[in-house]
């Protein structure tokens, strides 16, 4: 065995024996970002009267959430490695494979999460069940020790929620939780050349959406409830995809009939840009993680072979 194999053996031996890592994921506070526009609480307490709003209700909620927090630092076993990233900083931080991510906060931060792992296991946790909804976040904070520890010990049951993928003629591809969105960054009319199987239609419109079972509760329902669709919709973890195309305009050059479809077995979808500039692709709403998209760029969507790993 050479120098180099030995000292590679003793790498692998060392990633086993490491002790599992906790990755905390939040969102910063409604409070924190007062602060942050305002220097100090006075003047931000200020700023809220003059608006008929109150400073203490978003301080509670933040006081709230730092409590959860602590509690989910306080139920970790002290050799276990720990670790939080704000929201902002997911694009910076590595995952390890075998992190176990908590996520902590509304929905929208799982579906934020997940375009960055591969299979790690996402405990959501709900800190303020009046306010959010808890899809993605199921779970009362109280759970947290016992949640981690099956998840670290794998007697953790999951559900493998779909995910959606874009990818370019160029090799650049983006993924998404929900829906990802084609279209203009300025939300003005996009036009490009929409393919569904054999049909292929030449399009103005506000840009179109392909979402997940996961995503047909939000973007993708109010769209659908809006024109009376008839599709059947994926559940969380169905393999299919839906898409939907918002405010197609009919003219002399451009149609409006390939508005909605259902995406199974591995079928794609396929959008070239006819826009000069301001072309788009991004995913569960985040805007600023966007993908230009050039005139006579090609984007194929389908379903990404990645699932998210949801702690059920």
């Amino acid at each position: 065995m050479t120098a180099a194999t030995r000292r590679g053996v003793r790498t692998a031996a060392a990633r086993t024996s490491a002790p599992p890592r906790i990755v905390v994921v939040t969102r910063a506070s409604e409070y924190e970002g007062l602060l942050r526009r305002h220097a100090t609480a006075q003047q931000a307490a200020f700023f809220l009267e003059q608006r008929g709003s109150s400073l203490e209700e978003v301080r509670a909620r933040h006081e709230r959430m730092e409590h959860v927090l602590a509690e989910i630092r306080g139920a970790l076993p002290a050799d276990w490695r720990r670790a939080h990233v704000r929201r902002a900083d997911l694009d910076r931080f590595l995952f390890e494979p075998s992190d176990v991510v908590v996520a902590v906060g509304q929905d929208g931060l799982v579906a934020n999460t997940a375009k960055y792992l591969e299979g790690q296991s996402v405990i959501g946790l709900n800190p303020d069940p009046e306010r959010y909804e808890g899809v993605l976040v199921p779970h009362a904070p109280v759970r947290a020790a016992e949640l981690m520890h099956a998840a670290v010990d794998g007697t953790a049951s999951h559900e493998a929620r779909t995910m959606v993928e874009g990818r370019l003629d160029d090799g650049r591809h983006l993924l998404a939780l929900n829906e990802l969105f084609v279209g203009h960054r300025s939300h003005q009319s996009a036009r490009y050349v929409i393919a569904y199987g054999k049909r292929r239609e030449q399009q103005s419109s506000s840009g179109l959406i392909v979402s997940t079972g996961t995503g047909v509760t939000g973007w993708a329902r109010s769209i659908a409830l809006s024109r009376g669709c008839t599709l059947r919709m994926p559940e969380p973890e169905d393999r299919a995809l839906v898409f939907f195309v918002r405010e197609a305009w009919p003219s002399v050059a451009t149609g409006a009939d390939l508005v909605e479809g259902v995406l199974r077995d591995g079928r794609e979808l396929a959008v070239t840009s006819r826009m000069e500039a301001g072309g788009v692709v991004f995913g569960d709403g985040i805007e600023s993680d966007r993908i230009e998209l050039a005139w006579g760029q090609r984007i194929s969507i389908r379903r990404s072979r990645r699932t998210l790993r949801l702690v059920v």
